[in-house]
């Protein structure tokens, strides 16, 4: 750390003081105890959809596509944990006790919706006596659109159950400040996100076809996506090099952006138009599904793309697991199935504990220290490399598990947890470098070869110092992760270790 890393700001008040910090980071301090069928942690704060790292959440799958790793886009189990996550603790910090806004513009019954229809257009109101409810049933040549008006609204949430037949397509026209945006949703296009001028292509793939879906999106979300990073870069996708790189970013501002007109084209049928304040809960329960669907016979939720660490001292080959990813997604999993009392999202939960019992080196996630200390791998390298954040994640998930499943599964996951607290405990000094933590343990293991430590940067640092507050505040003896925790927050400030 350079000694001209600090900053503060005059803080007024009863006590005006002028407060000061070696830090770009601050520390959560949670005004409630730790509730795991409730908010997780600081979750609430994220907003992963908007991240750099994420290409657009996937039309296909309703979750988001990363790209840190590999340009092409990939699935990558953290980032969807941490979507799902943030959206369920949303659902409790923001709305609360309240009801979300809703708009209904077209549900088959009540409301009919203020059609535009072309003449060559087949726009049909029918019965399913199945589900004893009515849809429209359309049939829009190409180059036309049948147009529901959408108007007023400021709300952004789209919510909608479409069945693609063929070649279907949903169109949305937003205004930003009187200028004309579309958003295309459409089963023509594989790739995740396409943007030509004005319009933000989505892909849902013929895979969407035949079936009816529940559609949820936030179109502000989506808008943005379009003229922000990764796809204002030339080589985030092949499809968007003939105008990304004279594209120029654009923020948009979400109480200027306007739902004008959502207009349909192909073959297909439509129900429930809804335009909604919040769609938290429903965006929660898709990762969910997610993390149920994807599920490998190992109870895993893999990797799909190689990772390099340590200046390639250290490298995974794609299709690896990891002890954090599978932590959040039993963070995930505990929750959906608390909330709804679906089986299958307790059984999921349940089959991904097994992970954490297979060595790191025979694809699991578990490793050893000193032949000793259980550690649970976010990055399950050879030799290993004792991530501190991914073990500490890992653990609450394990938490949550043990909390919320049913037996035998929480039985399973306070094992785990335990015996990962132990480890925790005996090995915090390691981290600790007098005047910050390090991010890991390369520099023991990779001893040999010289490596030096991981420094974690203060963003890093404040995370450590916010799981161990949250360990500590369930934990019966709490003593260390405290201790640790206080001295860790005097680093921010510029306090050091005494030398000798």
């Amino acid at each position: 750390m350079r000694k001209t890393e600090v900053s503060g700001k005059l803080v007024e008040g009863t006590d005006p003081h002028f407060k000061w910090s070696h830090s770009y980071s601050s520390v959560f301090y949670s005004k409630v105890p730790y509730d795991p069928t409730g908010p997780m942690a600081w979750f609430q704060n994220y907003d992963v959809e908007v991240r750099d790292r994420v290409k657009a959440v996937s039309a296909k799958e309703g979750v988001p596509v990363s790209v840190q790793w590999s340009t092409s886009g990939y699935f990558y189990p953290i980032q969807i944990a941490q979507f799902a996550l943030s959206h369920y603790s949303k659902h409790f910090t923001e709305i609360g006790a309240e009801k979300p806004r809703e708009t209904v513009y077209f549900d088959g019954e009540d409301k009919q919706g203020s059609w535009k229809i072309p003449d060559s257009a087949h726009v049909e109101r029918l019965y399913d006596a199945v589900s004893s409810n009515h849809y429209v049933e359309f049939n829009v040549k190409a180059k036309e659109n049948a147009d529901l008006s959408l108007e007023p609204s400021s709300d952004l949430i789209l919510k909608l159950d479409l069945y693609s037949a063929s070649n279907t397509s949903i169109f949305v026209k937003l205004e930003d400040r009187g200028k004309p945006y579309y958003l295309v949703y459409t089963t023509a296009l594989e790739d995740v996100i396409r943007v030509e001028d004005n319009r933000v292509i989505y892909g849902m793939g013929r895979e969407s076809e035949g079936k009816w879906i529940r559609f949820v999106r936030d179109l502000g979300k989506d808008l943005q996506k379009g003229y922000a990073p990764p796809n204002l870069n030339p080589s985030s996708g092949a499809r968007n090099k003939s105008n990304a790189s004279h594209r120029k970013k654009i923020k948009f501002k979400r109480t200027a952006l306007k739902p004008i007109m959502l207009s349909i084209r192909g073959q297909g049928k439509l129900d429930n138009v809804t335009l909604v304040s919040s769609g938290h809960m429903e965006t929660f329960f898709t990762a969910a599904d997610w993390f149920v669907k994807v599920q490998d016979r190992k109870g895993g939720w893999s990797v799909p793309v190689q990772r390099r660490m340590a200046n390639g001292a250290l490298k995974l080959e794609p299709g690896w697991y990891s002890a954090m990813a599978q932590g959040q997604a039993l963070s995930v999993l505990a929750r959906a199935y608390h909330s709804s009392g679906e089986q299958k999202y307790a059984d999921a939960a349940g089959s991904g504990l097994d992970l954490f019992g297979v060595p790191s080196g025979s694809g699991g996630v578990r490793a050893e220290f000193l032949g000793k200390f259980a550690w649970f791998e976010e990055y399950p390298t050879t030799p290993s490399s004792f991530v501190l954040n991914g073990f500490m994640y890992a653990l609450m998930g394990l938490y949550d598990a043990a909390e919320i499943l049913p037996e035998p599964a929480a039985s399973r996951a306070s094992r785990l947890y335990k015996e990962g607290m132990d480890s925790l405990k005996a090995m915090l000094p390691l981290f600790d470098t007098g005047s910050g933590s390090v991010y890991d343990l390369r520099h023991m293991t990779l001893a040999e070869s010289g490596v030096p430590p991981n420094l974690a940067r203060w963003d890093y640092h404040a995370t450590h110092i916010n799981q161990l507050l949250l360990l500590g505040s369930v934990d019966p003896d709490p003593g260390v992760l405290n201790s640790v925790a206080k001295r860790w927050i005097g680093y921010m400030s510029g306090k050091r270790a005494p030398h000798n």
